[in-house]
């Protein structure tokens, strides 16, 4: 009598059945995480109406925003880093004022609206505009703070720095560079809060110029309505930024 083998049963190692487990909770929060980032805070109405051209001012949406007075060709520029999850065209209204002033001024969007997977893209923009014989990198928030990072990493390749409500990562010391320096904040500022912005003083040159803005919020640095963790501002927002141009022209100018 010929004796039957049992068909051998192949059982899954629990290693194998953790991988794949871990590695679709890996896939589900690199998913989640793309979806977030690709839904920013909207810009309010007044910031796309500040996209449209004026007789005296050209305004481009690619590959950056880019707002160029025509009258006379500008020799110095500003790079603005927008803040984390916001759409790049909330700053249009303060990127239009200041290019009003003479100067160009160049919104870059981010991967995944987070400056902190671009940080180099300045690098782009100066290469592209060789005509312009001084920049300045700015930026908001997070922005501000990649801003500072750029600054760090490539010092000889702008000669000013503007914060609007942030300041360098504490792995950025900016404290010897030469630049012009200028570090605006709002004394209500929920999330980039005047204690944050005093401490980062080691940080920056000793000739940085200091702007705290009464009143002015977080949110307010941009027009893409509140922000969770901010406080209410006491001030309206075009007074806020009407300050936050004037201390950024003020840089600007001196670079000229």
């Amino acid at each position: 009598m010929t004796r039957s083998h049992p068909v051998p049963v192949h059982r899954r190692s629990p290693i194998l059945y953790g991988s794949l487990g871990l590695l679709a909770v890996l896939l589900l929060a690199v998913f989640g995480f793309v979806l977030w980032g690709n839904t920013p805070a909207r810009p309010l109405p007044e910031a796309v109406a500040a996209l449209e051209p004026a007789p005296d001012l050209s305004v481009t949406t690619e590959p950056w925003l880019i707002f160029q007075p025509d009258l006379a060709a500008p020799t110095t520029g500003l790079i603005l880093y927008p803040g984390a999850r916001v759409d790049p065209r909330a700053y249009a209204p303060a990127a239009r004022a200041i290019a009003a002033e003479g100067y160009l001024v160049v919104i870059v969007p981010m991967p995944l609206n987070f400056a902190i997977f671009g940080a180099d893209r300045a690098a782009e923009v100066i290469a592209a505009y060789p005509e312009i014989q001084a920049w300045a990198i700015g930026g908001h928030s997070l922005g501000g703070a990649m801003a500072a990072r750029f600054v760090y990493q490539h010092p000889q390749a702008v000669q000013g720095l503007v914060l609007w409500a942030a300041y360098p990562a504490s792995s950025d010391d900016l404290s010897g560079w030469t630049g012009q320096v200028t570090s605006i904040s709002g004394t209500l500022d929920g999330l980039s809060t005047p204690a944050k912005i005093a401490a980062s003083r080691p940080l920056l040159p000793p000739t940085t110029r200091w702007v705290p803005i009464e009143g002015g919020n977080h949110a307010q640095f941009g027009w893409y309505g509140d922000q969770a963790g901010d406080q209410p501002a006491t001030i309206d927002r075009e007074t806020q930024q009407a300050q936050i141009v004037a201390a950024t022209v003020l840089v600007l100018g001196a670079l000229r």
